[in-house]
């Protein structure tokens, strides 16, 4: 190790002293070349990341390796002061919250994907095209799902759903799905920025317990008036007709609906168990995937006796015996498999890197400028602006590592322009993402931009909506 070190040192020349400190406190990096590195690393981090259409390169390979190096960087360092502890125990802090996220997400992911194996989404997008609605009235449909579904539900999920219900309908008419899809982009934003449990930089606030649980909900009109205002103007754009209504059908598998109550009963154990316990949300969700997990272990016990031991049951009384494929169990650990892990180790290089970054000292310098030397508000408004262009998860935490000393009333205004600022563009929020990749000559980046200026004038109209509504939090 003593030779490892040695060789670092050439590496990194100023880091070399005459004396090594003895103090155990945070090293003044930003203007060392230590801090210049975990910078420009940062940068192309992002850069690699965000050109993942371009590269073909995964954005979760980039910010892994990125958040490596610069850890590294940084603890040769302090390795090299004496002060290795301090490193290793900011970078567990940073994972510490990290983990957090995985264990919440991994086990919404997997009730996701449970359901969708059982055909629940399925059947919610059959039904909804089975029915004589017109294109206006999906139009509010989607939207209003999206919004509403949202809340519990990660908004990917949600857009690739909404979405799919609207290319389905409308394929005849490309300009009902262009609109239909900016709207549930729009809506699933906004629906998912009022809830802990729908978007990722509100679950960041939620975790941190800067707010609780209730508060959030202060955001609620906001959002509606967020979604609402774009979906009024749009819809005079909205072809009047009826769409064909397709006929088909879609079985349930077994379990479905009692996954559905056990993902809702999870949901309200994870409220219940911050709220009166003051538990992290994740404590919550591992108690929900454990009882997903005995509920499998009941579906693979009993069943054998759906076929068989009943068959003549139902010849008895003319009803169709369940297929098989209906009464098979599911693999709790292949929906585990099946989530998206390339989202979750972005969310771990970039939350990594941003605190590694944090640690340097850069953020504490940047949030000094933002809520200092301009006002909370103008610096909030303008963080949720550039999530049109950067993941507000990661803004979200880079704002947490700053610790602002600003009121809840500001913490909520943040919460809203981070979860309602991605909606400006396209390239700006998950659902939007999903979308342009699957729903492809339909929705596009240039239709989205077309409405972009209605949908800025929403963003200022649901920031004013608050001032006005929430005051007492200010």
């Amino acid at each position: 190790m003593k030779y490892l070190l040695l060789l670092s040192a050439l590496f990194f020349p100023l880091a070399v002293h005459a004396e090594t400190a003895t103090v155990a406190q945070n090293l003044d990096l930003t203007h060392h070349a230590i801090g210049y590195l975990s910078v420009f690393i940062t940068v192309m981090a992002y850069i690699a990341a965000m050109s993942e259409e371009v590269t073909e390169l995964r954005k979760s390979k980039p910010m892994v390796l990125g958040s490596a190096l610069v850890w590294f960087a940084i603890c040769i360092y302090y390795a090299l002061h004496g002060q290795a502890k301090v490193a290793a125990q900011a970078f567990e802090s940073n994972l510490l919250a990290y983990i957090e996220l995985l264990l919440f997400i991994l086990v919404s992911m997997t009730y996701l994907n449970t359901m969708e194996e059982r055909n629940v989404f399925n059947a919610l997008k059959v039904y909804l095209l089975s029915k004589k609605f017109t294109y206006r009235q999906l139009f509010w449909i989607t939207g209003g799902l999206a919004f509403l579904l949202s809340t519990v539900i990660n908004g990917l999920t949600i857009g690739l759903l909404m979405g799919a219900i609207a290319l389905a309908v409308g394929k005849k008419r490309p300009e009902f799905v262009a609109l239909a899809c900016v709207n549930i982009v729009v809506a699933t934003n906004a629906g998912g920025t009022f809830s802990p449990l729908g978007g990722i930089s509100t679950l960041f606030v939620w975790q941190q317990n800067i707010l609780e649980f209730t508060q959030f909900f202060a955001l609620a009109v906001p959002c509606l008036v967020n979604f609402l205002l774009p979906a009024a103007v749009m819809h005079f754009w909205i072809p009047k007709e009826t769409p064909e209504a397709i006929q088909e059908k879609v079985e349930l598998k077994r379990g479905s609906k009692r996954i559905m109550f056990l993902f809702v009963v999870t949901l309200l154990i994870t409220v219940s168990a911050d709220v009166l316990l003051e538990l992290p949300p994740a404590a919550g969700m591992m108690t929900g995937l454990g009882l997903l997990q005995f509920f499998n272990y009941y579906l693979s016990k009993t069943a054998h006796i759906r076929k068989s031991d009943f068959a003549h049951v139902y010849r008895f009384y003319n009803l169709e015996v369940p297929n098989a494929n209906n009464t098979r169990t599911f693999d709790v650990f292949k929906n585990v498999g099946n989530i998206d892990w390339d989202t979750l180790l972005f969310f771990y290089g970039a939350m990594m890197i941003i605190g590694a970054v944090g640690f340097v000292g850069y953020l504490e310098g940047l949030a000094q400028f933002l809520f200092g030397q301009i006002n909370p508000t103008s610096a909030n408004i303008m963080i949720g602006l550039s999530s049109a262009f950067v993941d507000n998860g990661t803004l979200m935490f880079a704002v947490l590592h700053m610790h602002p000393d600003i009121p809840p009333g500001q913490w909520l205004l943040l919460t809203l322009t981070l979860g309602v600022g991605g909606s400006l563009l396209a390239i700006g929020s998950a659902p939007g993402v999903g979308m342009l990749g699957n729903i492809k000559g339909y929705y596009t980046f240039t239709c989205h931009l077309r409405w972009m200026p209605i949908i800025l004038l929403s963003y200022f109209v649901s920031i004013a909506v608050h001032f006005w509504i929430n005051a007492r939090y200010f």
